[in-house]
């Protein structure tokens, strides 16, 4: 561009001055081009981590100092540190990993490539015993510690002790590496039970050569008032493990097996709890009842003079329970609790004359009896007319009308009577069928007439001696 006089001088200035910038820029970019065309292109593997770089290092260890890779002595890196680049070249690092290592007391701290628990051991020096154990970030390494995880950075080696485990009366030497009694026993795989008893105490520290006493109880079961109890105890006799429960017997209580039995292994006990009631059995006792005269009540009446009640008879019987069943009853006693009360009846002893009119005339008589009067002769009584009876009654006196037969029970012989529709009679025959109330009339064989219903008879007075009359005839 040309520029004339009247071009002013700054725009002069200016266009020069981007002359010249855009001149470096070109250079500056030929310069970049060729430096990226020198750059050398590798891979770099660190702990499995793969970076691809561009480097203009001549060496491994140029190209890691570039990467930022720190090492240590016991880190391997392939190819060798003073090994010459070369493009698509593969730089693999494998950093050691940083283990501690505590055992007996000593705390090693070591950088290393081992794959295994035991060869990590093996670099610090430290040797195993069969019943060692070793720790690994916390996890107990209780198997080949060869196959553990080195994964965790810290390793705890605890050595295992001798001790003597005193059980049932056998001694077996065992090992452990438990800080405590307790802990080493479960790790023996032994079950303790609170009843079981331990020397030294479960929370002693344990030592080498230690003696440990375990007196193990045994298991029971306790059957009483409707429930099972199971516990353990080391006591030889049932009643010694029913005080130690707290479990009383009273009154007849009794146990299977008893009281004095030594006690089995997984035995059970029963405790049977026994009662006793009484119970009272009663049954009505029947009254009798009696008769006696009464001198206010005239004959052939009769009348309560005391009512009678029925008595109790008890029985008295002992019942035995156990667990509250019934087992049996037995009769303690028996007795007459109430007695009964007789019952008094009374007859009329008290006699009154009265008179009758008849036909023939008044007559005086001092009883009525109802009775069914039937009627006989000589012909019909049935005594053969050959016999030197025929005729006669039994007081011997010839048979004829005025004649009667009664049950002398009844009618005093030889007394008179009056029957209405037949007359004065008198007692003077007796007969089989003549019984009680019952009159047979007499009559001579032209005058029979037959009867056979129920009348009147009237007792004619004189009466008979007090001690002569029935006062009590019944029906």
């Amino acid at each position: 561009m040309e520029t004339t006089a009247t071009t002013p001088l700054k725009y002069v200035n200016l266009l020069q001055g981007l002359k010249a910038l855009v001149a470096l820029v070109f250079v500056v970019g030929t310069l970049a081009a060729g430096y990226q065309t020198t750059l050398t292109p590798v891979t770099l593997v660190v702990d499995g981590q793969v970076q691809r770089l561009h480097t203009h290092q001549d060496t491994v260890a140029g190209l890691l100092v570039d990467a930022d890779v720190a090492l240590h002595p016991e880190d391997i890196v392939t190819p060798a540190l003073d090994t010459p680049l070369e493009p698509e070249m593969i730089v693999q690092v494998w950093r050691a990993r940083l283990v501690h290592v505590n055992a007996d007391g000593n705390n090693v701290m070591l950088r290393t490539h081992a794959a295994s628990v035991e060869a990590v051991l093996q670099e610090a020096g430290v040797t195993l015993g069969l019943h060692d154990e070793v720790e690994i970030e916390g996890e107990l390494l209780a198997t080949n510690p060869g196959t553990g995880n080195l994964e965790p950075a810290r390793l705890t080696v605890r050595r295992a002790i001798p001790f003597t485990l005193h059980e049932d009366g056998q001694a077996t030497t065992l090992y452990t590496t438990a800080p405590i009694v307790g802990e080493a026993l479960r790790r023996a795989g032994l079950t303790l039970y609170l009843a079981d008893r331990v020397q030294p105490g479960l929370g002693e520290p344990m030592s080498a050569g230690m003696h440990v006493y375990v007196d193990c109880s045994v298991p029971v079961a306790v059957q009483v008032d409707g429930r099972t109890l199971r516990t353990r105890t080391h006591r030889q006799r049932v009643d010694e493990l029913l005080a130690d429960l707290g479990l009383i017997l009273t009154g007849q209580d009794y146990t299977t097996p008893t009281l004095s039995a030594p006690l089995e292994e997984n035995g059970t006990i029963r405790i049977v709890r026994v009662s006793e009631h009484f119970l009272i059995r009663q049954e009505p006792i029947p009254f009798d009842s009696t008769w006696q005269p009464d001198p206010d009540l005239e004959i052939d009446y009769e009348r309560v003079l005391r009512e009678g009640a029925p008595g109790i008879f008890e029985w008295r019987i002992r019942v035995r329970y156990e667990d509250g069943h019934e087992i049996a009853r037995a009769v303690e006693n028996e007795y007459v609790a109430v007695p009964p009360t007789t019952k008094i009846m009374g007859y009329g002893t008290k006699i009154v004359v009265r008179t009758l009119d008849t036909s023939s005339g008044p007559v005086e008589y001092w009883r009525v009896l109802r009775m069914l009067a039937t009627s006989y002769s000589a012909s019909t009584a049935g005594t053969p007319v050959t016999s030197p009876w025929y005729g006669r009654t039994a007081t011997g006196m010839q048979m004829r009308h005025g004649i009667v037969a009664v049950d002398p029970r009844v009618i005093n012989m030889r007394s008179q009577v009056y029957v209405p529709g037949y007359g004065v009679g008198i007692a003077g025959d007796t007969g089989g069928a003549v019984k009680g109330r019952r009159i047979d009339l007499g009559y001579d064989d032209d005058n029979l007439v037959r009867w056979y219903h129920w009348v009147d008879v009237y007792l004619l007075t004189p009466m008979p001696p007090p001690d002569q009359i029935n006062y009590r005839l019944g029906p």
